[in-house]
């Protein structure tokens, strides 16, 4: 008890405290060897009378106990109070230095040291998390541009499709005007929404940062041109579109942006895996719009759907839309926030 109750005492010190009473522990250590050489001297000086080498073997003595103390007191003070922490801080320095944060240091001493090792700690902590942080950030800058990336292609070919049509048949004199004029509308729409989510791309650093902007819309327009790039989509693949739609009477308000970006991710999977026909179903209610997109292909082996819930964590309804690699990152950030923010 009482080894520990004095231990508890000497971790309390600062390193001056502990400086000083190392010097004074010292002192009485020397001043008693001082005493004892004395003493033995006088004992020689009364055995041998005074002969001459006597003064200076004392002083002599007196020197090298007095530079003993002194090299004794620096080591004790070293191996009391420097050489651990010393020794902590160098490992963790190289850790450091080696690009290891994966370490926590502590001490347990109260002392001007022990703050010292708690301050790096907390240094190293943050640093982790700093690290972490921009890790983080590099590798969801890297999967938006492939997300963008991705997403470009779909509308592009879309448009490239269109351009076809023109190329193809507008020489011929097949088209009337009003097919060209429309056409080309529906063109310029295409390039608005590329460059407006080009804008938004180049301004947000993940994907759950894009921002949604719900507007009224027109039912009948808007599935329209939903049909037109499903079919441009479907076409591409030698694969059949129909579409059907629920009361489309009604108006609501949506980011016709957002539901473009996923219904063409879903087209484009359904086309991918179809063996010869796709289908829309728009379902539109008082406030929100729902979509299903169903292909005739053999769907997804037990395996590949459990591997997809997996990565995904989406319910088993949604699974059909995680088949495109970049597509499944879309559907995380889109269906992993409340309903209520998106169409």
């Amino acid at each position: 008890m009482a080894k520990l109750v004095n231990r508890l005492l000497l971790e309390r010190l600062n390193l001056l405290q502990s400086f000083i009473l190392l010097c004074m522990l010292t002192l009485l250590a020397v001043l008693a060897m001082i005493t004892l050489e004395f003493a033995w001297a006088e004992i020689l000086r009364k055995r041998f009378g005074e002969p001459d080498w006597l003064l200076p073997s004392l002083v002599a003595a007196v020197l090298l106990t007095v530079a003993a103390g002194i090299v004794a007191m620096a080591v004790l003070f070293y191996r009391w109070k420097l050489k651990r922490p010393l020794t902590i801080l160098m490992q963790a320095s190289k850790k450091i230095s080696a690009n290891d944060l994966g370490f926590s240091i502590s001490y347990d001493s109260r002392d001007e040291m022990g703050e010292l090792i708690a301050v790096f700690e907390n240094m190293r902590s943050q640093l982790e998390i700093n690290l972490k942080s921009l890790w983080r950030s590099v590798e969801e800058r890297k999967q938006l541009n492939a997300i963008f990336v991705h997403d470009l292609r779909t509308p592009l070919s879309v448009l490239k499709g269109y351009a076809e049509f023109l190329a193809t048949y507008v020489p011929q004199k097949k088209l009337s005007e009003e097919k060209i004029l429309d056409l080309i509308h529906t063109m310029n729409l295409h390039i608005v929404r590329l460059e407006n989510y080009a804008e938004a791309m180049s301004s947000i650093q993940k994907l759950e940062d894009t921002p949604v902007h719900r507007d009224p819309v027109d039912i009948i327009p808007f599935t329209a041109l939903l049909n037109d790039s499903a079919k441009q989509i479907a076409s591409q693949f030698g694969i059949n579109f129909t579409s059907s739609i629920d009361n489309a009477d009604c108006e609501i308000s949506l980011d016709a942006n957002v539901v473009m970006q996923v219904f063409e991710n879903l087209v484009a999977n359904a086309a991918r895996y179809a063996t010869s026909q796709v289908n829309a179903r728009f379902i539109i209610r008082k406030a929100s719009m729902d979509i299903a997109v169903t292909d005739d292909g053999p769907g997804f082996s037990n395996e590949a759907l459990n591997n997809t819930w997996n990565n995904l964590q989406l319910p088993q309804s949604q699974l059909r839309a995680a088949g495109e690699p970049r597509g499944k990152h879309q559907w995380r950030a889109v269906f992993g926030l409340p309903e209520s923010s998106y169409f």
